[in-house]
Order: structure tokens, then sequence, then C-alpha cells
């Protein structure tokens, strides 16, 4: 495994915390300021500098950047010239090193919760989501067969183009996996649609971002997606996560205290012989610690980091 870490565009402390916790290599949310230009191969080496000075290597895109996303998943007037600009970026994108865009489809509705401070072991914050609490807001309205539309339209513009420049769109889960949220259908919320979305355009290029958390709050076989998905050279990413609860009512948990066996997993990924990129996700936030960026806290991943390194050298998991 690669061990990676979430990094913002703008230098931080967590950019030390990560390399001091032993993670050298970086999966970076892209500048939202309109002085970026993603389509601009000289914007991205300037990019991809700052982390390089520091000693980081970025791996993987996430997300997709919103301003051209939001478009493609709704379908609207602007997801043509949007599309093009997505193909224009991969195209920038060579030669940086970064060949995976982690890619959601949760059109209007990202990923979503109804408590953002659910007190977890020893009081640290965690988030949760309750469906009850979810109703009586109205986002967008979108049916199932729009997205699916929208989704289909996209793959297949795309993904030609990812193969031509050796760029992974890896799909993440639908967050939470729930039918439909404040009015907009969801539909990457099972390991059957998943496979159907990638049914949609067969290809080495079009695989899985998987988000531990998501699938097991699907209620699926964790350890045997992984397996499956694994022997299909499906798995482009990993989000090393979980939760206590199931879909419609889950709170996310510390990494060792969750549904989930997490050494089965790291073992299904080593038998699998998956060697990519990993980030610990969705962290509590800890004593100490503002809860501004519900689990995105420094603490939190820290604990992460290291129970998972811990993990990985009991079952002899080599990662870098």
């Amino acid at each position: 495994m690669i061990l990676t870490d979430y990094l913002l565009p703008d230098p931080s402390l967590q950019w030390e915390y990560a390399l001091q916790a032993g993670v050298r290599h970086a999966v970076i949310r892209l500048p939202e300021d309109s002085a970026f230009d993603e389509t601009d191969p000289a914007h991205w080496q300037t990019l991809i500098g700052r982390y390089t000075a520091r000693g980081l290597t970025p791996l993987v895109v996430e997300p997709m950047p919103n301003r051209l996303h939001d478009h493609i998943k709704t379908g609207d007037a602007l997801r043509d010239r949007s599309i093009e600009r997505v193909i224009a970026m991969m195209a920038a994108m060579r030669g940086t090193g970064i060949t995976t865009i982690c890619t959601n489809f949760m059109a209007c509705v990202g990923w979503y919760r109804t408590d953002n401070a659910i007190r977890e072991r020893g009081g640290a914050l965690v988030t949760g989501f309750d469906a009850r609490a979810a109703q009586g807001e109205t986002r967008g309205n979108l049916s199932q067969q729009q997205v699916w539309d929208n989704l289909t339209y996209f793959l297949k513009a795309v993904i030609p183009e990812a193969e031509r420049y050796g760029v992974r769109i890896a799909l993440h889960p639908d967050d939470p996996p729930v039918p439909t949220l404040m009015g907009v259908a969801r539909v990457l919320i099972s390991p059957e649609n998943i496979r159907r979305a990638l049914a949609i355009t067969p290809s080495p290029m079009l695989g899985v971002t998987f988000c531990q958390g998501t699938y097991s709050a699907m209620g699926a076989d964790v350890e045997g997606t992984i397996r499956e998905f694994g022997k299909a050279g499906k798995l482009f990413f990993i989000h090393f996560r979980d939760v206590a609860g199931s879909r419609d009512h889950f709170r996310e948990t510390f990494h060792d205290n969750g549904q989930t066996d997490m050494a089965a997993a790291l073992r299904a990924y080593r038998d699998v012989g998956f060697h990519g990129p990993v980030r610990v996700d969705h962290v509590p936030t800890m004593a100490g610690e503002e809860n501004t960026a519900p689990g995105y806290a420094s603490v939190g991943r820290l604990f992460a980091v290291g129970y998972l390194k811990g993990l990985l050298d009991g079952l002899g998991y080599p990662y870098e």
C-alpha cells in the first residue's frame, strides 16, 4: 500500500503532521479560486511543486473540481463545456505523476451528515446520519433514471479520453448510501449499482474508490467486496474508515471502534495484491481541537495513521 494524506493546496501544519507520521504521498484538492486553471499544465506544475518542495508526492486528485462536476452531475446547460474542461484537465495532468481522480456522482448534495458533534469514545466528536432528520429539506429534483443517464453520458464521454491520457477514474460511492436525499436520487449506493456503473464503459481506467465506511453502511460484505473488486482490477484508491449502524442511521467511529474487521479488510487488500494509494478518512475531533472541519481534524488522523501502520506491520503487508 501507499500511505497518503488528504492535503489542501496551501501548506499547513497538517502537511508537517503527515510527514512526521511517515506519510510521504498526498491526495490533493485542487485550488478553488479562479486563479487556478485546471487545464493549464503550468498551473499544475506550480501546484505540484508546492508539495514536492516539502517532500510530498501527489498521487490522487480528490474530488473532481466541483465547478465542473456539479454541472455534469445535474446535466445542466453547462455540462458539455464542463466535460470538455475535464478532458483538457486530464491532458494537462500528463507528467505530474498524478494518475487517479477520485470521482463521486452525488448531485446537488455531497457527503452529508445530520449531526457533526456526536460524542464517541472519551468524548471525541464524530459525525452521524439519521434519515429521519434529513426529511423536509429539498435541494433538487432528479430521478434515479436522470442520474443514471447523467452518469452514463459522463462516462461515455470521458473514459475514452482517460484511456488516452492514462488517468484512472475512481468512482466513490454515495455517502450516505440512501436512494434519495433532499429530493435528489443517488445511484452509487450498493455493490450491485457500482457493478452496473463499471459496466457502462468497461475500461482499465474505470474503477472504484473503496470507501470502507460507506460500503459498511450499505450493509455490504466489506471483505468479500474488496476481494471481488480487487480480483477484477478495479480497486484504484482506498478510504480507510469505519462506522457503526446502517445506511439510514449511523455514526462514524474511531478506526479501531467500528463494526468492520479492519484487519480482515487489510488482509483482503493484501491477498488481491493491492499496492495503490490509501488514506485514513473521517477521523474524530479530539480533545483540544476545534470542530470546524468535522471528520478532518489532525489529532484523530495521527491516531488513524498509527493504527493503520500497526495493522499493516502485523499482517506483514508492505507499505511506503
